[in-house]
């Protein structure tokens, strides 16, 4: 049995509403890599059953690849309380996997949360807006 959940438009948006931490793997079946990446991330998802293993076939998902920009595949993401805390193409091999698994566990997502706040205000003052401290030399 499978340790990785099918992700579609239809669950998609549910799946990462009701988990804490979800990871998807965006991929397609003509793609070596991806194939590549299958047995990494199966063997991440059984060694971390309180994490939610998403997998996005972009051929059969094209609305959630062009939602998210997937340029090319594989591309991971973590998802944590709704919040996308890590996007990167490429397959990871498997101790790599394993650390930004456990780099995600480890974020204050209060804190995340506070940055793309003040990250938004700024975005939203434009150039002429000032900043809160003046860090000169």
């Amino acid at each position: 049995m499978s340790s990785t959940v099918e992700l579609t438009k239809e669950n998609f948006d549910q799946t990462v509403t009701d988990n804490e931490f979800v990871l998807i793997d965006f991929w397609a079946e003509w793609c070596g890599p991806c194939r590549q990446f299958a047995p990494v991330y199966e063997k991440a998802a059984e060694a971390n059953p309180d994490l939610v293993f998403g997998k996005v076939d972009t051929e059969a998902q094209p609305e959630l690849a062009a939602a998210f920009g997937i340029q090319s595949i594989p591309t991971l993401m973590i998802v944590r309380d709704q919040v996308a805390v890590f996007a990167q193409p490429g397959a990871l091999p498997e101790a790599a996997l394993a650390d930004v698994i456990g780099q995600a566990r480890k974020l204050d997502m209060d804190e995340v949360r506070r940055t793309i706040a003040q990250q938004q205000g700024q975005a939203g003052q434009g150039e002429s807006g000032q900043g809160e401290s003046g860090q000169g030399a």
